[in-house]
C-alpha cells in the first residue's frame, strides 16, 4: 500500500469513527434512549454473542443448523452454480461452510461484517478449509454503502442466516430489503434466516439466560463507550433487562440505570434517571404471511419456505420478482 494509499485509510476510518459517535450521542440524547444493535458488535461482543449462541435457552442458531443439515442440499439447487455469495453479518461464518461445501463452483464468497477483527479471523478459517474458493472479506456496516468485487457470476445471492432481519424496526425492515434486492440485481437471489412468533417464555429466556452471557453481551456495549468514546459508564449501575412486546410483536432488550446519574461521554453530561432505560436491541418474530407480504412489498418473491417441525424458525430463499 502506498503512503497516499494507507493515508486515505486513515481518514475514512476517523470519518468512520467520528459518524459512529455521532451516531451513539444522538441515540443517547433521544426520549426515550436508543442506540443501534449493530453497536453490539466490537471483538468482544462478537466472541459472547458467539457464546450466546451455544446456550441451551438459545434455540435459533442450533433450530436454523438443523433445517440446514437437512436441506441444504435443496437449498444449494435453488442458489444455483457460479454465484458470487454474500454474507451479510457473517460474524464467525458457522453455517457458512454447509453451504459453501454444496454449491456448485461459487465464483465467490464475500462475508460482510462490522467487526473487522473477527471478519479477518473467520475469513482465514474459510480459506484454510477452502483453499481453492476467492473469499473477498469486506469490513463495513452492511446497512451502509460498499462495493463489491467485480467477477463474472451467473448471479448473486446475498445469504443473511441467524434473526438479524428481526433487530430492523418495521418500515427499515422493508427498506433493507428493497437495498439487497438492489445489491443482488436482475436475477439475484437472498437466503436468509427468518425467526417465527411462539409463547412468551421461550422467547424471553432466550434474551435472558440464566448464565447471564446475554446480559454480559448488553453490558459490555456501556465498555465499549467507555473504551472508545471516553465515557464514564458504572457497568454496575445499569441492569440487562429483555421483554417480549405482544403488540409489536417483538422482544426488546435494554439496559436500565439502577439510579439516578450522571455520565459522562467525552465532553457532554447525559442524564439518567432511576429505571431510565437504553434501548440496545429489539427482534421482530414473525409468521411465515407476514414475511411474505413484506418481501414482496421490497421487490421479492418467496420462494421456498424451510421450518422445523416445532415451526419455531425458517430458512426461507427469495428472488427479485
Amino acid at each position: 500500500m502506498t503512503a497516499f494509499a494507507a493515508a486515505e485509510a486513515q481518514d475514512r476510518q476517523e470519518e468512520a469513527a467520528d459518524s459512529a459517535r455521532e451516531e451513539i450521542l444522538a441515540g443517547l440524547r433521544s426520549v426515550p434512549k436508543t442506540i443501534h444493535c449493530k453497536f453490539l458488535y466490537d471483538e468482544r461482543g462478537s466472541q459472547l454473542f458467539d457464546a450466546i449462541t451455544e446456550l441451551p435457552e438459545y434455540y435459533p442458531t442450533r433450530t436454523e443448523l438443523a433445517i440446514m443439515e437437512e436441506h441444504v442440499e435443496e437449498m444449494a439447487r435453488s442458489l444455483g452454480p457460479h454465484v458470487l455469495l454474500v454474507e451479510l453479518g457473517s460474524g464467525s461464518s458457522t453455517k457458512t461452510p454447509m453451504l459453501l461445501e454444496r454449491l456448485d463452483e461459487p465464483v465467490a464468497y464475500v462475508p460482510v461484517d462490522i467487526s473487522s477483527e473477527h471478519l479477518h479471523a473467520a475469513a482465514e478459517r474459510l480459506r484454510e478449509r477452502f483453499p481453492r474458493l476467492d473469499i473477498q472479506p469486506i469490513a463495513a456496516d452492511y446497512t451502509a454503502d460498499y462495493r463489491l468485487p467485480e467477477v463474472e457470476a451467473r448471479r448473486t445471492v446475498v445469504y443473511f442466516p441467524g434473526s438479524t432481519i428481526g433487530n430492523f424496526p418495521p418500515g427499515a425492515i422493508e427498506d433493507f430489503l428493497r437495498h439487497i434486492a438492489e445489491l443482488c440485481g436482475p436475477g439475484g437471489a437472498l437466503l436468509i434466516g427468518v425467526d417465527l412468533r411462539k409463547d412468551r417464555e421461550t422467547l424471553e429466556r432466550a434474551y435472558d439466560d440464566a448464565e447471564g452471557v446475554t446480559a454480559a453481551f448488553n453490558l459490555n456495549l456501556l465498555r465499549r463507550f467507555n473504551r472508545e468514546l471516553g465515557a464514564d459508564f458504572d457497568l454496575d449501575a445499569f441492569a440487562h433487562r429483555a421483554i417480549w412486546n405482544e403488540v409489536d410483536g417483538r422482544i426488546e432488550m435494554s439496559l436500565v440505570s439502577r439510579r439516578d446519574q450522571t455520565v459522562s461521554v467525552g465532553e457532554e453530561q447525559l442524564q439518567f434517571a432511576a429505571g431510565e432505560a437504553i434501548l440496545t436491541e429489539h427482534s421482530h418474530k414473525f409468521t411465515v404471511e407476514q414475511f411474505a407480504e413484506i418481501a414482496a412489498a421490497a421487490g421479492f418473491r418467496v420462494d421456498r419456505v424451510w421450518a422445523d417441525s416445532d415451526n419455531r424458525f425458517s430458512v426461507q430463499f427469495l428472488t427479485v420478482a
